[in-house]
């Protein structure tokens, strides 16, 4: 008698991005998914989605491509990134000091713990809102003089 060796089916990089969009969408900690002889896990740890096929090995997914950090992050995944910069307060957001001035960050740009990010205006008082820690800026999830609602995510910083 011979052993029949089954070759595993290749893994449909479609459908683990969907997994993934479900899981951030419901909040789920893991999902996975049995066909036959396919079996794909897609679990969420602390922002990151991760991958395992049938044999167990755990590896990353979803990179964000080097141009453009938060490109391959939905936006629902960034707003619980751990990074995230949450409005403190009811009000309108300013991305610059003044309308003719550059905006205080882009994405991409080094922040220290303590520079002013953006101003949120709350019944006629500017307000700063300054960088919790040090990182780079991967999204801006909110537009030039936008309101916006307490704890409505903001900025990330990695």
């Amino acid at each position: 008698m011979t052993e029949k060796k089954t070759v595993p089916a290749p893994i449909d990089p479609h459908l683990v991005e969907t997994l993934g969009e479900i899981a951030t969408r419901l909040d789920l900690s893991e999902i996975e998914v049995v066909q036959g002889e396919l079996r794909i896990r897609v679990t969420r740890r602390g922002g990151a989605l991760f991958v395992t096929p049938g044999d167990g090995a755990a590896m990353p997914s979803l990179p964000a491509p080097a141009s453009d950090p938060s490109a391959a992050w939905p936006a629902q995944a960034l707003a619980m990134h751990p990074g995230t910069v949450k409005s403190p307060m009811v009000g309108t957001v300013y991305l610059r000091p003044a309308p003719d001035t550059p905006p205080f960050i882009a994405a991409g740009a080094q922040v220290k713990a303590g520079d002013k990010i953006l101003l949120i205006e709350a019944m006629k008082t500017f307000n700063d809102i300054v960088a919790p820690r040090a990182g780079t800026v991967i999204a801006i999830l909110v537009e030039d003089a936008q309101p916006v609602e307490f704890d409505q995510p903001l900025v990330v910083i990695e």
